[in-house]
């Protein structure tokens, strides 16, 4: 049996101000469906943030409302369930209706309660679907004050589920959460206080496989559980990764993933060179941070490098920028302190101080000098 899983759609996102919805409609519509449509999985799991945010722009909703009556049209299930991005009451509209339909959407603790059964090819698994909760619903939910952190609420959840387990299926999770000692990136919304926001992997030891989202690099967490991670990239520091959505393929004893890369429509990364050499380099439509390596400074360096790079996010020029650094700390080192904080009033504030702020900044710097 063959099942989809894909996570972190985060529809409607916007990277440094410039809006990713062509970007989402290329993925979804141009190699998702298509692959769902060529492929015909058991069931496609979708590992939460549908939207990247909880009230979402009308123009994502359109496009979710798109893809998952397509996905009806072509007879394929979906799990899903909401991530910490989503609105949980207002996805859950419809959700009985869409449920009679193969949409099978989890926005409640107690929706983990009632898994979904697929089968096909001989062979059935068995879905909890786990929305995002933070510690005090969880705590609500089972009616214990004396959990404490993620994990304490996760472990207890989990034990509940158990006795719910159909003999002969597989056992699938699908959850929304940081796994410990997996690799976050700068996109994601990570609280993290003394790892209190992390679950041991250890947790999910009784299920065959568990779908995660939340993380948006693909990676495994522990021998059961895997991050298919965001289908594009969200920040800078996710250049280096590989972009797509897992196939999983059950056997009836194991289930195996293979990652399904796709192609963006403009990726994301950062590029390095000489003012003159990154203009010859271009034209490039893909979303970039230029960094100058020019030892001087070039005038007026971002307007004269997008009409190359229409989709330019920042240009920084480091080496010109610790020079003038530099030099103003050579001319400020032989100036005394009340002269330093006058220039800083006039350059920076914008004001000449008086001589009452003078006299409290000498007030202040005999209080704290050695």
């Amino acid at each position: 049996m063959k099942l989809f899983h894909t996570s972190d759609w985060h529809l409607g996102r916007m990277l440094y101000g410039r809006s990713l919805l062509e970007d989402q409609r290329h993925f979804l519509e141009g190699q998702f469906l298509p692959a769902v449509e060529r492929e015909r999985p058991a069931c496609v799991l979708l590992a939460g943030d549908l939207y990247d945010r909880q009230v979402a722009p009308p123009e994502a909703i359109a496009l979710l409302d798109r893809t998952l009556s397509r996905l009806v049209e072509l007879g394929v299930p979906v799990c899903a369930i909401a991530g910490n991005h989503d609105g949980p009451s207002r996805i859950a509209i419809l959700k009985d209706a869409l449920r009679r339909c193969g949409v099978y959407l989890a926005t409640r603790l107690e929706d983990a309660f009632a898994p979904v059964m697929i089968e096909g090819e001989g062979q059935a698994v068995q879905v909890f679907l786990l929305p995002y909760f933070d510690t005090a619903q969880a705590r609500e939910f089972l009616g214990d004050d004396n959990l404490k952190g993620e994990n304490a609420c996760m472990e207890a959840i989990l034990q509940r589920m158990a006795p719910l387990f159909a003999p002969g299926a597989a056992h699938v999770l699908v959850a929304h959460c940081f796994a410990a000692g997996a690799q976050t990136c700068d996109s994601e919304s990570v609280a993290l206080v003394g790892g209190s926001g992390q679950v041991s992997p250890q947790l999910f030891e009784a299920f065959d496989y568990v779908a995660l989202g939340h993380l948006h690099g693909p990676q495994r967490a522990g021998e059961k559980a895997r991050y298919s991670g965001s289908p594009l990239k969200y920040s800078i520091d996710e250049t280096g990764q590989k972009k797509g959505f897992l196939t999983l393929t059950w056997d009836g004893e194991r289930m195996e993933a293979e990652l399904c890369p796709t192609r963006p429509l403009r990726d994301v990364g950062r590029l390095c060179g000489r003012f003159e050499d990154l203009l010859a380099r271009g034209p490039c439509e893909d979303y970039v941070e230029l960094v100058l390596e020019d030892e001087e400074p070039v005038l007026l360096a971002a307007e004269r490098l997008r009409p190359l790079y229409p989709n330019l996010l920042s240009v920084s020029h480091p080496k010109a920028f610790a020079a003038a650094v530099g030099q103003r700390a050579a001319q400020l080192k032989s100036r005394d302190q009340a002269t330093v904080f006058t220039s800083f009033l006039k350059e920076v504030c914008q004001m000449d101080p008086e001589e009452e702020d003078l006299a409290l900044f000498r007030e202040v710097i005999k209080e704290v000098a050695p």
